[in-house]
């Protein structure tokens, strides 16, 4: 049986997490390699169970979308990994056949009565649902929305899938600092470049510009090419879409671990602490896209350091 899932109000806003997957997957060392592991132990007691198995040592996380109704639109923030999709490299996220649609159902919501989906980034769990497969061939599954992530990533994401030597906007700066690794493959091709063919792409600069009224994405690079924060503000409540900046609560404790999915290392530092300050500062309740339990937080600041309150 599907369950209604907790709704959140931020102003007229109403949020949804709409779930696709419950992992338990990573221990300190796979998740944040290089991490000081000291760094667990100084915070384990402030890692809950919903968070944390502390019999096993291995983080509990998740993988969801966020469903967003105002009262002019319908929008859906990252579109989790999808069902079908070939990832042999990523063996949890493989072949995937969850009842994501029947959730989103759950909530009220069809694909068709989708109006924008709002992509942080261009990996695997975050755009696996743009599409589904139907007759052997990739097809969006919102067919009337208007899909809107960076042209950076868009331009960085087709170099590589078509093995081009990036240039001009899908060269990286070299503000990012020097790359460890590269999105996964065949993502580009099964989950992004249909809706693109598809003419209901829009590409963005990511550059801190309301999209849509309230609405604006945040720069935030570094997990991935031009990742992109969103930001929502209704009635003077503010809310944060934080995307990966963050894996898990023990980064807002630990700020200075970079999870083994990070592509730039140095610049998703100072997006990490950027997002901190900035949450803190501004009071905005933060969505996260891997936080287990209810995956929505406050951030709060006490002198140099950083803490995590569910919500």
């Amino acid at each position: 049986m599907i369950h209604a899932a907790k709704t959140y109000q931020v102003g007229e806003a109403s949020i949804t997490r709409i779930d696709e997957l419950r992992l338990a997957a990573f221990k300190f060392d796979a998740l944040y390699p290089g991490g000081e592991p000291e760094a667990l132990g100084r915070h384990r007691d402030r890692l809950e169970a919903g968070s944390f198995d502390a019999a096993t040592g291995t983080f509990i996380q998740s993988i969801h979308s966020w469903l967003v109704r105002t009262p002019h639109h319908t929008i859906l923030i990252d579109t989790a990994t999808g069902n079908d999709k070939n990832r042999l490299e990523i063996p949890p996220l493989h072949r995937l056949n969850e009842p994501f649609l029947a959730r989103l159902a759950a909530a009220g919501v069809t694909p068709e009565q989708v109006d924008y989906v709002l992509l942080t980034h261009v990996h695997a769990d975050h755009v696996g649902w743009n599409t589904r497969l139907i007759d052997g061939r990739w097809v969006p599954t919102f067919p009337n929305a208007t899909y809107v992530f960076s042209a950076i990533e868009q331009a960085y994401g087709e170099s590589l899938a078509t093995g081009a030597e990036p240039t001009g906007p899908a060269r990286p700066a070299p503000s990012l600092g020097p790359a460890l690794r590269k999105p996964a493959d065949r993502v580009y091709d099964d989950s992004v470049r249909p809706v693109i063919e598809a003419g209901l792409a829009k590409l963005i600069a990511v550059d801190g510009s309301e999209m849509i009224e309230g609405i604006s994405f945040i720069p935030t690079p570094g997990h991935s090419v031009d990742h992109g924060s969103i930001r929502l503000v209704s009635r003077g409540e503010e809310a944060l879409f934080a995307g990966d900046v963050m894996h898990h609560p023990l980064q807002v404790y630990e700020p200075s671990l970079n999870s083994c999915f990070c592509e730039f290392p140095e610049a998703a530092l100072r997006s990490r602490a950027f997002v901190l300050e900035d949450a803190a500062e501004r009071g905005a309740t933060v969505f996260t896209t891997h936080f287990a339990q209810s995956s929505v937080g406050r951030i709060s600041r006490t002198g140099g350091r950083f803490t995590w309150q569910f919500v």
